[in-house]
């Protein structure tokens, strides 16, 4: 097995894999020095200042950490995130080596400065307590939620083994002096500092560029958010845990480091034994990251916190006993300390974030830090209490561990009221949660092991709101128990589709009876297809019943409605009988050869089951004349695999819109390597939108070596052509048209957009797609500062610096003024007939016009063709700002009509199947007034639209519109095509918005008229 297929059985997928070589290192190395850094610090305080001055330690700490959290706040405001974070990995590796530096000069001049010792383990705490946030805060920001949850496993197993090998390296070094140990930690962090930089470079400093601003909700402070948690019964339990757990675990070091320093008293000695135990700590924590997934499943994160209670008791009554024999005390009190520290860093922490994540998103960061900032500060201020009680209050180091395991069963106490009051707020929250917020709902595994939780769920199954119906079914899916069948089934003669829709899905059908398969075949005849597609689905699932299901199934074949029979289909399938296939593949012959919505319908079955007989009946789909068809058959074709018609998609592509481009390029990307050698052999020369659509395709399938080879000087040429296309412009202004000219910037920028965007989709393979959108929107930013910060990214060379730079130069190139150039004739023909040989569409028939005559375009006949059409509707106001290639797709889909003298474009109380672009002529608009009298309202000349709000929302018109003094030229848009423009292209959308609010203005003036 390689290291690839390794690496996808873990999970890692191949975009994965350059973050996880440039920052594993980063963790492996920070968590070797974090050990020696650690082991050093506390060997040298123990045995040269004395730990039983600890609590007095952690008390000073305790009230330096507001001040830290004041130091760090205000370094965050006045620095970038990046810079931030690069500040603070110097300030850390210097104060390392400062430290390490007086260790060496002490050593040399045979100093015994005792003082320097209690500074050393401060300024050492703080670099590993900020280490530690800083690598996850590293991790977290580089890394979109998806790829965090994939990488993460792996980069704690770096740090975890890392932490391992400094134990390891800990007892090697230990007889040259702990001195060493410590001073290896800086040199280890110099070490990883290159690619620690290198993944701020490459990821961070991208997404630290201005962001779109999200609205702002209310504002509080910290004070705000520290009363709150006081008034909240349940937040303010959990910041007791938050308090409580960490100072047992002080404790606990505490009685670890006493017990080990009266056992070992030889500073080599102490060091190695300290080696050993941070070796078996890491890898015990190495051991807990590898099912801790799995004890989160089966506890829950409540229960995973009274779990942990529960063991910190266990681990203090067992050192209580055992702390007094001297043969087993440092290795009973040296286990306490290694499960506390693993079972509080490692398995706590991520407990504590999901309790806060039953509150809203906006306000959840300001509860959960100040939680964290009085916890910490009264945490280590307890834990140093309880450390004093062995010198103040003359407490022996077993009467001191009964006290943790007190301590600890309130604790346990503790925990079990934070799991009921956890349950409250979740079940309060079903009431509350929006249907498409849905980030909460892992929080609910909780309820599939609480009985009350569950009746407080099945309860609101009944609930006064839909939206809680549905929710509380979600949750009881989710537990996959047949037990809650009976509820469910109750549910299907509710009012709400949706909630019908949600029961079902949530039914585990697997050992159903025959009761409950007759209650779901009654389903079947619902009125609401959703409600039978979902109901169709589930029977499908009843295999045990294979033979009663049949006759249920078969009989959905016929159901009116596609989507119906495309799921009676799959179900039908599912049955694997040779009676279903037969009865399968029938409907699928009928269903395709009848086109349109059900053949849309059955492509996608065609595709999900991977029928490849039914390839070429597909095929012929694809000039199927509802585009809703043509792109169901493309998929369906990509999810085949079928090669051979690449050519074809490839040429639909000039002429298609943004849904068929991003359609076929998934297919393509679907059909895999097969598809390779054609569209690499497309891309030379290839239409703007082709090329685009071919070079996306190339950088998903393509390897990172020929990306940057092959695919890279490709798109390097396009860029360079941009230059010459931009030129256009000038040439057609040269010889006297203007309109053309017009045109011809408009199609330059459309060449321009597809070819930046191919450059984007190789950059997004080649760094990051978090990183590319970050850049993305820094460059279309209002903020001048925020698009050079952007520029300047793409400077230094992201991806790729050949790329990145010239990319950089497109964006910053004035291509309006190189198209307002002037150049001689000469150079204005040479420059057409290099027009004229494009492969580009809207070129050769630009560079033809200007061949011909002004006005050639409005032939005597009044036939409009493609360019005419456009350059008229360029001049109509409504659809001046559109881009050439939309102002293409209307002219496309407009026909041209010529209504004589009286003729009705419109008809009062009649719903219009097209709206009207007038190119010639007058409509008069007239209706009845309140005294049944018809009134004309006004007249519309060329440019102007009529009819739109009937077409376009299939209302009754509410006036008359005709011919008026003559014949009307216009043209047509009809409601499905222009629906469907609509869509794809707002643009478009607010063009026609302006040509009805044009109209309502008119028609109120109009009616002010005649009422006066």
């Amino acid at each position: 097995m390689d290291m690839a297929q390794a690496l996808g059985r873990l999970g890692v997928r191949a975009e994965d894999r350059r973050k996880l070589r440039l920052m594993t290192p980063i963790f492996l190395l920070c968590g070797i020095a974090e050990a020696l850094t650690y082991n050093g610090f506390i060997t040298l305080f123990s045995q040269r200042f004395g730990s039983e001055y600890l609590p007095y330690l952690y008390a000073g700490e305790a009230f330096i950490l507001p001040l830290e959290a004041w130091f760090m706040s205000w370094l965050a405001v006045k620095l970038s995130k990046p810079a931030l974070m690069k500040t603070m990995y110097a300030v850390m590796t210097a104060i390392l080596l400062a430290d390490t530096g007086m260790l060496a000069a002490l050593k040399l001049a045979d100093l015994d400065a005792r003082w320097f010792y209690p500074v050393l383990f401060l300024t050492s705490s703080f670099v590993v307590r900020q280490q530690t946030v800083l690598l996850w805060s590293l991790a977290v920001d580089v890394c979109p939620t998806q790829q965090a949850k994939r990488l993460m496993p792996l980069f704690v197993s770096g740090a975890t083994l890392g932490g391992a090998a400094g134990g390891l390296l800990t007892q090697a070094l230990s007889p040259l002096g702990a001195e060493l140990v410590y001073g290896l930690g800086p040199l280890l962090l110099i070490a990883a500092s290159f690619n620690y930089r290198k993944a701020i470079a490459q990821y961070l400093v991208p997404l630290a560029l201005k962001a779109q601003a999200a609205a702002e909700e209310e504002s509080l402070s910290s004070f705000d958010y520290m009363k709150r948690t006081f008034r909240s019964p349940f937040l303010l339990s959990v910041m007791g845990l938050m308090t409580l757990m960490p100072a047992l675990y002080y404790l606990a070091e505490f009685l670890f480091l006493n017990t080990a320093h009266a056992s070992y008293p030889n500073e080599q000695q102490f060091a190695r034994m300290f080696g050993i135990v941070s070796t078996l700590l890491f890898l015990l924590a190495f051991a807990v990251q590898l099912v801790s997934g799995k004890l989160v499943a089966w506890f829950g994160a409540s229960g995973m916190l009274v779990a942990i209670s529960g063991a910190y008791a266990a681990a203090f009554g067992l050192s209580a006993m055992l702390l007094g024999s001297q043969a087993a005390a440092v290795t009973a009190a040296a286990g306490a300390y290694m499960l506390t520290n693993v079972l509080i860093f490692y398995s706590a922490e991520p407990s504590y974030q999901l309790y806060y994540k039953t509150l809203p998103m906006q306000p959840r960061d300001g509860y959960r830090y100040a939680a964290q900032g009085l916890a910490s500060f009264f945490g280590i201020l307890l834990g140093a209490g309880l450390q004093s009680l062995h010198k103040a209050a003359g407490f022996s180091f077993p009467v001191l561990a009964a006290v943790g395991a007190g301590a600890a069963l309130l604790l346990t106490a503790l925990a079990w009221t934070v799991r009921r009051l956890y349950m409250r707020e979740l079940v309060r929250g079903v009431q509350t949660i929006g249907l498409d917020d849905r980030e909460l709902m892992d929080s609910y595994r909780e309820f599939f092991s609480n009985s009350k939780a569950m009746g407080a769920v099945l309860t609101l199954l009944r609930d006064e709101q839909e939206g809680v119906r549905q929710l509380a079914a979600d949750i009881v899916g989710r537990t996959q128990d047949g037990r809650y069948l009976p509820e469910l089934l109750e549910l299907l003669d509710d009012a709400s589709p949706g909630v019908r829709t949600a029961a079902l899905r949530a039914m585990k059908l697997t050992d159903a009876d025959l009761q409950a398969l007759v209650r779901i075949g009654a389903v079947l005849e619902d009125e609401e297809p959703a409600v039978r597609a979902e109901g169709v689905r589930q029977m499908a699932r009843m295999k045990h019943l294979s033979s009663q299901a049949f006759f249920f199934l078969r009989v959905k074949l016929l159901d009116p409605h596609p989507a119906v029979v495309a799921e009676a289909v799959k179900a039908m399938y599912a049955l694997e009988s040779e009676s279903s296939y037969e009865a399968c593949f029938e409907a699928i012959e009928r269903l395709l050869g009848q086109g349109g919505e059900p053949a849309a319908h059955v492509c996608d079955v065609v595709a999900e089951l991977r029928l490849e007989r039914f390839g070429a009946a597909v095929e012929r789909l694809l000039a199927d004349a509802h585009p809703s068809v043509r792109l169901a058959a493309t998929a369906c074709l990509g999810k085949l695999g079928a090669a051979h018609v690449v050519p074809q998609l490839l040429e639909r592509l000039p002429a298609g819109d943004q849904e068929l481009l991003a359609v076929t390029g998934q297919a393509l990307i679907d059909m895999g390597d097969t598809a390779l050698e054609t569209l690499l052999a497309a891309l030379s020369g290839a239409h703007a939108q082709t090329w685009r659509v071919a070079i996306g395709a190339l950088a998903a399938l393509l390897p990172e070596d020929d990306i940057r080879g092959r695919l890279t000087d490709e798109a390097l040429r396009r860029m360079s052509e941009l230059d010459k296309i931009a030129g256009y412009a000038s040439a057609f202004r040269t010889v006297g048209r203007e309109e053309l000219a017009e045109l011809a910037a408009l199609r330059f920028h459309g060449q321009r957009q597809r070819v930046l965007e191919g450059v984007w989709s190789l950059l997004v393979r080649l760094t990051d797609e978090q990183v590319v959108a970050a850049i993305r929107r820094a460059l279309d930013d209002v903020d001048d500062e925020t698009r050079s910060s952007g520029l300047e990214v793409l400077a230094e060379g992201a991806g790729d610096r050949r790329l990145a730079q010239r990319l950089a130069a497109v964006l910053q190139t004035d291509y309006d003024s190189l198209g307002r150039l002037p150049v001689t004739m000469e150079e204005a023909r040479l420059a057409l007939d290099h027009a004229a040989r494009s492969r580009d569409d809207w070129w050769p028939e630009m560079a033809a016009e200007a061949g011909r005559g002004r006005g050639s375009q409005m032939e005597a006949q009044g036939a409009l063709g493609r360019l005419g059409k456009v350059i008229y509707l360029k001049n109509v106001p409504f659809f001046a700002d559109l881009t050439l290639e939309e102002l293409g797709l209307i002219a496309g889909i407009a026909v041209e009509r010529v209504f004589e003298d009286g003729e009705a474009l419109l008809l009062r109380g009649a719903t219009s199947e097209a709206l009207y672009v007038i190119v010639d002529g007058n409509v008069e608009l007239t209706s009845v007034t309140a005294a049944g009298l018809e009134a004309t309202l006004g007249v519309l000349g060329a440019g102007e639209v009529c009819g739109a709000t009937s077409a376009l929302d299939e209302s009754a018109s509410t006036v008359s519109a005709h011919a008026l003094l003559g014949d009307v030229r216009a043209l047509g848009l009809q409601r499905e095509a222009i629906t469907r423009l609509v869509r794809l292209y707002p643009d478009i959308g607010l063009g026609l918005l302006r040509a009805s609010l044009a109209r309502v203005r008119l028609l109120e003036e109009m009616l002010m008229r005649i009422d006066s």
